[in-house]
């Protein structure tokens, strides 16, 4: 069967899906499904029987998993979503990430307030993982601009690596049992301590799995010329890990801004990143021109890539998990914006066009070659 391209887009009202064929020149739309609710989760599992899940968030109706099993022509709801115990005190806001597990059917789920969950039966049930939802630390962390989100799970075997925004990176290495700060080199410019134990406000982390060990984060930058406690912070919006995420050292340099949400790795080449750096007091593009920032050395220099996106008068924003790579051999990348575009940037960001550009508000985006 021949390979294609499923693209997810969650957005303020509803989920929406794109397929295509490899040739990626022509995308059909689909949806949008949970209909006038808010997606900012999704998940395309291409093992076994492919399936696409999404959260669908709504304030007054309550928290929803939806899944497909036909490549996002139909949608179902999940026999149950993630509930913290009666007794918890704290009431679920929103489901920010989905992450397969090992086996076909386990799945791992962040939410807000931040807290993780896991289900061994495609989200028919749940439960609360109480190593890091009830870690001593939770109740101190508290809510970034976006709320108390666990946005970000990524697994390398036993290890677990979280992103909470403003709670910082944790890492789990049995498993998901338990779970420690690693912020060691992650800075704080909201706090009088540049580099506090927990608290940092991480907006992604991404890896590559023939790199171990090596991570990269994109971090609540923007703080360079802070005059406030602690002095001024630079650099500190984009972070590389070699050591499993234990320490971090900066790697912004040659950037218009340490300031952005998502960050993505090249499918093929660990060493080639991407950022979409933002103006830190407005979250736009700097100077009203849009552009992807990509290094090809594990971030020590950076290009800008534009062909295609507007010239000038253009202020897009990018969200965490607005941006994403496909796994063809010359993979594409896409990113959403919360002005309702989505971007294609074929040949990894070459050449950029608009495959849509009248959508709702875009929270994420996730593709899957299936």
């Amino acid at each position: 069967m021949a390979k294609r391209i499923v693209l997810c887009i969650g957005t303020k009202k509803g989920l929406f899906v794109a397929e295509s064929s490899s040739s990626r020149e022509r995308f059909k739309l689909h949806g949008p499904f949970g209909s006038g609710v808010s997606v900012y989760s999704a998940l395309v599992d291409p093992r076994g029987t492919p399936r696409i899940y999404a959260s669908s968030c709504n304030a007054f109706f309550g928290m929803k998993v939806l899944c497909s099993t036909d490549l996002g022509k139909t949608f179902k709801e999940t026999k149950s979503a993630p509930a913290f115990p009666k007794d918890d005190g704290r009431a679920l806001a929103n489901i920010w990430s989905l992450a397969a597990g090992d086996d076909k059917k386990e799945l791992w789920c962040g939410v807000e307030p931040a807290a993780l969950f896991h289900s061994s039966d495609g989200g028919d049930s749940w439960e609360m993982v109480s190593g890091i939802s009830n870690h001593d630390h939770a109740r101190k962390w508290h809510p970034g601009n976006g709320g108390l989100c666990m946005h970000t799970i990524v697994r390398d075997g036993n290890r677990m690596h979280l992103g909470i925004s403003t709670g910082g990176h944790y890492l789990s290495e049995d498993g998901g049992q338990t779970f420690a700060a690693s912020n060691k080199g992650v800075g704080a410019g909201f706090s009088p301590d540049p580099y506090p134990e927990f608290g940092q406000c991480v907006h992604k982390i991404a890896r590559h799995k023939d790199a171990p060990g090596r991570l990269y984060m994109q971090n609540h930058g923007g703080w360079s010329e802070w005059s406030g406690p602690g002095g001024p912070r630079p650099g500190i919006g984009v972070l590389r890990s070699d050591d499993h995420g234990k320490s971090w050292r900066s790697i912004a340099a040659g950037l218009p801004s340490d300031f952005g949400f998502p960050i993505v790795v090249h499918p093929h080449n660990p060493d080639v990143v991407y950022v979409a750096p933002l103006e830190p007091m407005t979250r736009t593009c700097p100077g009203g021109a849009p552009a992807i920032w990509r290094s090809e050395n594990g971030g020590n220099s950076w290009r800008k890539l534009t062909k295609g996106l507007p010239k000038k008068k253009s202020y897009f924003t990018i969200l965490r998990d607005g941006m994403d790579v496909d796994e063809l051999k010359s993979p594409s990348l896409y990113f959403g914006t919360t002005t309702g575009q989505l971007w294609i940037g074929r040949d990894g960001g070459e050449q950029w066009d608009c495959l849509f550009d009248s959508l709702p508000p875009i929270h994420c985006v996730k593709v899957a070659v299936v």
